[in-house]
């Protein structure tokens, strides 16, 4: 590796596999992509339903957990991300979602110039292969394949029904900027295969032979010397090897793990690296700090006269069913994505727009990883969409094999407590009307006994658990916000040839599941990294 390229990318998930494919399109340029993760060579990463077996396996799930969080009774939790290339898109829900028009609007009015939502739709529309014909909001032709789900459940459809006497009216389409209402997901498949990152971006342009992947390596840090980004050291199987970049190096490691990269660097909290023994380079108070997640608080209610994954599951003649349904058409319950049937609603009227979001699920457990319930039932997942509690995530020690250091601080305000609340309210509301009525569901977590403020409340941090959406580790900032990491064209403030290109750089997270604005967050870096070299 004594070759010297024009841009280093640290990550092959859905950031990188987007950088990857965009700045190796111009043969001129040398592209490295460095991945801790393996290939996507287990049949899990593909078939829908794989979710169930990959997320808490080490082979496919980087097994990160959190400290106790108070807002959560001193809980840890399980914090699953991708170990392989396409990162969490090859093992996530393959919900495709922008959010809202007003996230968007709201970076924009930050200072974040070019980031509106009448910015960032173009970008949408580029990458994506809409099943449908084209319209206003949706495309064909991209890289990012965007289907229906491929199989329908009556008490899904019962759900929704009622949602809509609770004021969430059917919709068809959740991404055209205002996300308000009920229905199914689309989802990122293809014929019923799951379509990660790697698979629409990564895969297809491995071939280019200005493009060079390397699997199985942990990046140690970046080189920087005299305030620039000259390249990266990084291991395998106990060598370590440097590499150099004459354009840039472009961090795509996630929210997770970028910040930490970032410290190692000597790029942080000066004190805090020292403390490490990290020579600072560069004093960012901001590298790891502004974490936001959405906190999914998850009710489950068995229910009666009516057909659920577990049901299906524990029956040992039904599995080979299943298996059969599958390998011949592409459908059935091994096509099916984690939550199937959505929601989006207001938990008060101090809300102009929705800020909560249901994922509804055919099924329950106790969390991902675990066997299903022996019982039929449902879940029915409510999370605060627009948190205002606020964590961090860093590096442990300068030793880059150390776990991270993940604090979520999960309804550490009063208003998140609030929100809380008011959504498990709102499900038992949804759950009494006669469309699920009828399917007699009784409530086994929190219990329809838990019913004032204080139990709702310690129900919420009981149940509380992370939808896997972690952003704004190394936000986007102007020049006047001491906690910004990088400027509006995702440069690391003070460290020429750097950038962040990946979740850790929202200023505030989305209004719903976060992958594919991740992506377009990705396309725009490459379109500016273009521009600036020009």
């Amino acid at each position: 590796m004594n070759q010297t390229f024009d841009y280093i990318i640290v990550g092959a998930g859905s950031a990188g596999c987007v950088l990857a494919n965009r700045l190796s399109a111009d043969p001129r340029n040398r592209v490295l992509v460095l991945e801790a993760g393996g290939k996507d060579d287990w049949i899990w990463f593909h078939i829908p339903v794989g979710y169930l077996f990959s997320i808490g396996n080490p082979r496919a799930d980087w097994m990160y957990e959190t400290q106790a969080v108070p807002g959560l009774n001193g809980r840890s939790l399980k914090y699953p991300r991708g170990k392989v290339i396409g990162g969490s898109s090859a093992i996530n829900a393959m919900i495709y979602m922008r959010g809202q028009a007003a996230d968007y609007d709201g970076w924009q009015q930050l200072g974040l110039t070019g980031w509106g939502w009448d910015d960032v739709l173009p970008l949408f529309l580029s990458q994506e292969d809409h099943i449908k014909p084209p319209t206003e909001h949706h495309r064909s032709g991209g890289e990012w394949r965007v289907e229906h789900p491929r199989m329908r459940w009556a008490v899904l459809d019962a759900f929704a029904q009622a949602a809509a006497l609770e004021g969430m009216g059917p919709v068809a389409d959740f991404n055209g900027g205002d996300n308000a209402g009920s229905g199914y997901f689309q989802v990122n498949q293809k014929g019923g295969i799951r379509w990660s990152a790697a698979r629409g971006f990564l895969k297809p342009v491995l071939k280019r032979p200005n493009l060079k992947l390397e699997t199985g390596v942990r990046v140690d840090r970046v080189l920087i010397e005299d305030g620039r980004a000259v390249g990266v050291a990084w291991s395998r199987d106990g060598q370590t090897v440097e590499v150099r970049a004459s354009g840039e190096v472009v961090l795509a490691a996630g929210a997770v793990n970028s910040p930490g990269l970032l410290e190692r660097s000597g790029v942080g909290d000066g004190a805090r690296l020292q403390s490490l023994g990290i020579t600072p380079a560069r004093h960012a108070p901001g590298v790891g700090e502004n974490l936001q997640d959405h906190l999914q608080i998850r009710p489950v209610y068995r229910v009666r006269g009516v057909p659920t994954m577990n049901a299906l599951y524990a029956s040992f003649w039904r599995r080979p069913l299943m298996a059969l349904e599958y390998a011949a058409l592409r459908r059935g319950p091994m096509s099916m994505a984690p939550s199937q049937m959505g929601a989006f609603a207001r938990s008060s009227p101090d809300h102009e727009t929705p800020n909560l979001q249901f994922h509804v699920q055919p099924l329950s457990l106790e969390r991902f990883g675990d066997p299903l319930h022996p019982f039929p039932a449902i879940t029915i997942s409510v999370c605060n969409l627009r948190p205002t509690s606020r964590g961090s995530i860093h590096t442990a020690s300068a030793d880059p094999a150390a776990p991270p250091v993940i604090q979520p601080n999960y309804l550490d305000t009063g208003e998140d407590s609030r929100v809380a609340v008011d959504s498990l309210r709102l499900v038992r509301r949804i759950v009494g009307q006669p469309p699920l009525a009828r399917f007699h569901p009784d409530e086994m977590k929190p219990g329809f006994a838990v019913d004032d403020e204080a139990g709702l409340l310690a129900a919420a941090r009981d149940l509380g658990t992370t939808i896997f959406h972690p952003v704004g580790t190394a936000k986007m900032g102007v020049a006047s916000d001491p906690a910004a990491v990088v400027d509006a064209r995702l440069r690391v403030i003070g460290i020429a040839g750097l950038r962040v290109a990946d979740a850790s750089v929202m200023p505030r997270i989305t209004s719903g599941n976060t992958n594919s604005p991740t992506m377009v967050i990705a396309e725009k870096a490459a379109r500016m990294i273009m521009e600036d070299r020009r």
